[in-house]
């Protein structure tokens, strides 16, 4: 794509990347007639990318939805406060800006040498939470891609020994809020390039982006990895957690192994020939609903 015009490069972009959003929101029918949809806004690529593609589903979607996008200023020192009021305030989409200083709980209560994200992303839940009950958002929407769902995957696997990944829709744990994370299907090269081609006005994160001995950081090389030398490979692996087997797995309260008889009611399929996908996941979609 780099031969074409300037003024092309980012709409043939963006094209892909809706048509994947469109597909995971129908999947899990993340958005429906009525929401109102909380975007969170970073300042990151991610989050950017999102607000764009929700903004382009409002227009072409059959159904009616709210969008408003919110950023959570946590006190971080020399955090550009003007940059997102101008920004969203060109593209006239509603949006407020919340002022809570979690920084200095966060350098306060976190060890010197360790990480300070669990402890922020915690923090900075609470808060957003709070304020979509407060503004009756129905939905709150984050911008986690398919990296981020797979890093989280292999985290939880080598570090806390639990087959656990990351939703694209969940309950909050408060049970007053649905999450939303429409990008789920969405590699992380290609927002980059989306967002490079844009020239959206990124702002670090210098809290915890600085940190790189975290441990995310190491597994995402690693995934990073297995793609150059195996392109494709990703994919599968987010396409194995939508096709799961319980019966093949160890969790006895996912299976019932226990009452298993010498004659299975379905059979045992353990010694079947393996089944290798032909086509790449997400491949030859057809047209979708909330593309109109």
């Amino acid at each position: 794509m780099t031969h074409l015009p300037a003024s092309q490069l980012p709409k043939q972009l963006f094209a892909p990347l809706v048509k994947g959003a469109a597909q995971a929101i129908t999947d899990y029918r993340m958005i429906e007639e009525g929401d109102r949809v909380m975007v969170c806004l970073s300042g990151g690529k991610d989050s950017y990318t999102l607000l764009d593609i929700l903004l382009h589903l409002q227009k072409r979607a059959p159904i009616q939805f709210e969008v408003v996008a919110v950023n959570l200023d946590q006190g971080q020192p020399g955090f550009p406060t003007h940059v997102l009021p101008e920004y969203l305030s060109t593209l006239g989409v509603p949006f407020q800006i919340l002022t809570e200083d979690t920084y200095s709980i966060v350098k306060e209560k976190t060890p010197e040498g360790k990480t300070t994200c669990a402890l922020c992303s915690r923090l900075r839940r609470g808060i957003l939470y709070s304020h979509a009950r407060e503004i009756g958002a129905t939905k709150i929407a984050l911008g986690h891609h398919r990296d981020d769902i797979l890093e989280t995957l292999f985290l939880n696997m080598f570090f806390g020994a639990r087959l656990k990944a990351m939703p694209p829709k969940l309950q909050s744990d408060d049970g007053t809020n649905v999450v939303i994370r429409p990008l789920a299907y969405l590699a992380e090269r290609d927002i980059e390039r989306y967002a490079a081609a844009k020239g959206f006005p990124i702002i670090p994160c210098n809290l915890c982006g600085s940190q790189e001995n975290l441990q995310r950081k190491i597994v995402g090389e690693m995934l990073e990895g297995w793609e150059r030398e195996h392109p494709g490979r990703l994919q599968n692996v987010l396409r194995s957690l939508t096709r799961v087997t319980g019966s093949h797995l160890l969790d006895r309260e996912l299976f019932d192994f226990a009452s298993l008889s010498v004659r299975p009611s379905e059979g045992d399929r353990g010694f079947d020939g393996e089944e290798y996908p032909e086509r790449e996941f997400l491949a030859g979609l057809s047209e979708m609903p909330m593309l109109g």
